[in-house]
């Protein structure tokens, strides 16, 4: 069933692109009939603002359309309706009898508004419209101006929520498209950034930008990113996570095979990298592409710190996601089965505090993992203040309650706390959801079977794993193929003045990053 279900979904996406298209609608040279198609296709909302005037000796019939809300009704009103019907124009212009010719000279002479296009289609215009741009419209002429007058309320640049550090910058994508396209600019000033814009969503219609280093990026990853991107067809595609699952290469694994980030310096580092990223209006989260699960260990904090500090700080990630995910399976296999395996003492200490508890270890276990996740969440959806108080009041309350009334054991509280802190520790969130989901597979394997169920699912964790891929890239790179180059910075990281070049899994067209005997070539 799953495989068919996965054949179907590489067919819609194959076909996805061999879809007839409509016949493009055009702009007619009357403006009012211009004017009644586009409140016509609208619903004539009460939001929409249509300014009708006349200018010039000729009186040719003009009207502005726009969205309230959306645009700068400051800029329109000084620089074009000021501009156009006070007729200050005329004193160094001849207006021209024509409708074309007219919009001619407003568009190159006459308003002085920083970004203006001319488009003659219908769906293009009421698509700008839409995106909070304001059409001129002139009597006698099939073509419409464009004028940029975009300003709605928006979030300012703060401090990522879900990647803060200790140290290194402290700004983070906002909604705002533009805004995340300039933070990653202010990084990389490099003349061969790369920025196509795609319009996804056949009712939403949102804005994603493609972005990529020419010259890094290898072709082979650009052109099945981009081949992927343009078989999206969904009526909307609200926020990035939509995106992500449909260029995933594979919906079947708990892993995140596209990562996700607010950061801007992670992003810039990633495209240095030879890796693309996707930046999506209305989304503070950009996706970067491909994935390693060696990223996932990896922190943007790591580059700012010293080269020893940081790769003990990534040994401590590594070290908690393996307690994170096998700790309360090695309890109840110990517990359960392998007794002798546990030291006297320890064994003696364990037997009296599970002495009157009801349960069996792997129902203890799950009673107590379920009620962290539980807490977990409630924390996330309550208000911030309320949500710490609960999370860290309600733990404690019942974890005390739970073992004054003997329901669970002291040690048990203790094996759940240990696996929470290791949980919290990881920088990825998405991968630590996915670590948190094989846990409770794991406990029922050591309940099972013991210690060789959690060996059996580990294995199978492992043949997985190594079949995964993110765009052509293994997922297990650079363990599984090996790259020894790639190891400078991966469980460990070496000193900057070591990683000369860039990743060799990524197969990138400059393989080189530094080059420490050519001295300073940006002095100026």
């Amino acid at each position: 069933m799953l495989r068919f279900l996965f054949r179907q979904r590489l067919r819609k996406q194959q076909t996805a692109g061999e879809t007839p298209q409509e016949p493009v609608a055009r702009l007619t040279e009357s403006v009012k009939h211009n004017v009644s198609m586009i409140k016509e296709l609208l619903g004539s909302p009460n939001d929409l603002i249509i300014r009708e005037f006349r200018i010039g000796p000729h009186k040719h019939l003009c009207s502005l359309i726009s969205i309230d809300g959306l645009i700068n009704a400051d800029l329109l009103d000084e620089e074009v309706l000021r501009v156009l019907l006070t007729g200050r124009w005329l004193e160094t212009h001849a207006a021209p009898a024509e409708g074309s010719a007219l919009l001619e000279l407003l568009h190159k002479e006459i308003l002085s508004v920083n970004s203006i296009d001319r488009v003659d289609s219908l769906d293009q215009t009421m698509l700008s419209i839409l995106s909070g741009l304001a059409a001129l419209l002139v009597d006698g002429t099939s073509d419409a101006l464009l004028i940029c007058s975009q300003r709605w309320q928006e979030r300012p640049v703060e401090e990522p929520q879900t990647e803060a550090l200790i140290r290194g910058p402290r700004d983070g994508f906002t909604e705002n498209l533009r805004t995340n396209t300039a933070l990653v600019r202010r990084r990389l000033r490099d003349p061969h950034l790369r920025y196509l814009s795609y319009r996804i969503g056949r009712r939403s219609r949102k804005e994603v930008i493609f972005a990529y280093i020419d010259g890094i990026a290898h072709p082979d990853l650009i052109a099945e990113a981009k081949r992927r991107l343009e078989t999206i067809d969904m009526d909307e595609a609200e926020g990035s996570g939509y995106i992500e699952q449909w260029m995933m290469d594979s919906f079947l694994t708990p892993f995140p095979l596209i990562h996700s980030t607010e950061r801007p310096d992670k992003t810039a580092s990633a495209l240095l990298q030879g890796k693309v990223a996707l930046l999506v209006d209305g989304s503070p989260f950009t996706l970067i592409m491909p994935v390693t699960i060696g990223t996932m260990f990896q922190s943007p904090e790591d580059y700012y710190h010293h080269w020893l500090i940081s790769s003990l700080m990534r040994l401590l990630r590594t070290v908690s996601a393996f307690l994170a995910t096998f700790l309360p399976a090695l309890y109840i296999a110990l517990v359960e089965y392998h007794q002798g395996m546990i030291p006297s003492k320890l064994a003696f200490s364990i037997a009296g505090s599970r002495e009157g508890v009801p349960f069996p270890a792997v129902v203890e276990a799950m009673l107590m993992e379920v009620t962290l996740e539980v807490l977990r969440e409630a924390g996330i959806r309550l208000p911030k203040p309320i949500g710490q108080t609960i999370g860290i009041v309600g733990g404690l309350v019942i974890g005390e309650a739970a073992v004054a009334a003997g329901i669970v054991s002291p040690i048990m509280v203790i094996v759940v706390a240990i696996t929470a802190i290791c949980s919290f520790s990881l920088p990825s969130y998405s991968f630590a959801i996915s670590l948190r989901m094989l846990r409770f597979l794991i406990m029922l394997a050591a309940s099972m079977f013991g210690l060789y169920g959690i060996v059996l699912v580990y294995i199978m964790i492992n043949i997985h794993i190594v079949n995964l891929k993110s765009f052509g890239i293994p997922f297990t790179a650079p363990f599984a193929p090996f790259f020894w180059n790639d190891w400078k910075d991966l469980i460990l990281r070496a000193p900057v003045t070591v990683l000369e070049k860039r990743p060799q899994l990524m197969q990138t067209l400059d393989k080189v990053r530094m080059n420490k005997k050519g001295g300073s070539k940006g002095q100026e």
